[in-house]
């Protein structure tokens, strides 16, 4: 397994149109959930959400392609243009098109699309479906669009893992570079469902914060928690082999060293009450990494907000860590932005390595007064400063899908 380096960073979230300001919004603890306007609060009883503001697909995309792409789409493209500009600025040269790739993840797709079409099938017949309905719809049009743009001729790939999937779609994109079956990958995440329909299921799974104060509605880790505020965005990195970076001349950002993937096989939507899969995936992370687990400092968890997510992943850390839990800084940037579902790992694995390479760590948040069962450090209120090399960052979802991130920090002189 060769090394794999980050060269480039890119993200569109309800607290900034890049990475750069993304992160400085989440180190200063900046509010990026309020009233909604994807949705009728009165009509479904959900008061909050993180919407992505003042957002526009141009020039990056023109107004007639932009009405050829769904939401998430037209996010997934800005994200990753976002990296792929950073990594080649950093370069002088580019990248070999037959051996770059793109990996993607999304949970759901272009339910707005959805949405809009059987609206316009029941009410105006079967002749008033578009002809662009598919195309818009389904996941794998984001990824396709993003190697056309780039001229990528290697793997290009979209994967659902609920709430894994960005996370999932930059591991499988890191075996694919350290594996030697791509020299560069731009993987990430994107989602864009803060709609009624969208809203309203995971409403009637009882999963959302009903609270009507947006303050108080994602407050991971915290004994008067509901549940998750539903969230929109994406985000990007790019990853290059050793070779690809040494022939490029660009300068790494990080190194990504390792990931693991597990399976509750308990319940389709409730994690597995002890946490075992979710430790067990740390481990294989960091056994990935061939590191030690005294050498990981920060923890960007998972951390949604619901009652039972939040207990079992800090049980689960407490059970891969042991003693070393306690010096760990542990941090839930959705308690900022709310839950961005398929984009949401791949946006926190760019914040990951921001913390790691500012000596930063985002805090948690809107945390007043720890569940019984949360124990840990979570970065209350205000960023704490970070001094170490590796980081976590965890993603779990829906069909008891567990899967972690191993970040190293960047070097000043990685190829001196």
């Amino acid at each position: 397994m060769g090394k794999v380096y980050i060269t480039g960073l890119g993200a569109i979230s309800p607290i900034g149109l890049s990475a750069a300001e993304s992160f400085e919004a989440a180190v200063n603890g900046v509010l990026g959930i309020a009233k909604p306007t994807g949705f009728d609060s009165e009509l479904t009883g959900i008061y909050a959400a993180g919407e992505v503001k003042e957002f526009s697909p141009e020039p990056l995309i023109s107004r007639r392609e932009a009405k050829r792409m769904a939401r998430f789409t037209q996010f997934a493209l800005a994200a990753a243009n976002e990296a792929y500009t950073q990594s080649i600025s950093s370069g002088t040269g580019g990248f070999n098109s037959d051996e770059a790739g793109v990996a993607l993840g999304c949970g759901i797709g272009g339910l707005e699309i959805i949405s809009e079409q059987v609206e316009a099938l029941i009410s105006e017949g079967p002749r008033a479906v578009s002809s662009l309905f598919i195309p818009k719809a389904i996941i794998n049009s984001a990824c396709g669009l993003i190697a056309i743009r780039f001229s990528f001729h290697g793997p290009c790939f979209a994967l659902v893992t609920a709430c894994s999937s960005g996370t999932d779609a930059i591991g499988h994109a890191y075996n694919a570079v350290a594996e030697g079956r791509a020299e560069a990958m731009l993987a990430g995440g994107s989602e864009a469902v803060v709609s009624t329909l969208a809203v309203q299921g995971f409403h009637q799974m009882g999963a959302l914060s009903e609270n009507t104060a947006p303050e108080r509605a994602s407050i991971p880790f915290d004994k008067a928690r509901q549940g998750f505020v539903i969230a929109e965005g994406a985000a990007f990195l790019m990853l290059e082999s050793e070779s690809s970076v040494k022939r490029r001349g660009a300068k790494p950002l990080g190194e990504l060293c390792g990931y693991a993937q597990t399976c509750d096989a308990f319940h389709v939507t409730a994690p597995e009450p002890l946490g075992r899969e979710a430790r067990r995936a740390m481990e294989l992370a960091i056994k990935c990494a061939n590191i030690e687990k005294e050498q990981v400092g920060y923890i960007n968890a998972h951390g949604t907000s619901t009652p039972l997510n939040d207990v079992c992943e800090s049980a689960a850390i407490e059970a891969c860590f042991k003693e070393h839990a306690k010096n760990l800084k542990v941090s839930s940037t959705k308690s900022m932005t709310g839950h961005m579902l398929g984009a949401a790992g791949a946006f926190e694995a760019v914040l990951t390595l921001l913390a790691l390479n500012e000596g930063l760590a985002p805090p948690t948040i809107g945390l007043m007064d720890e569940d019984e069962g949360c124990t840990l450090n979570y970065v209350k209120g205000k960023a704490q400063q970070l001094q170490c090399e590796y980081a976590l960052s965890n993603s779990f979802g829906f069909g008891g899908h567990n899967s972690c991130l191993v970040l190293k920090r960047g070097e000043e002189n990685a190829f001196a």
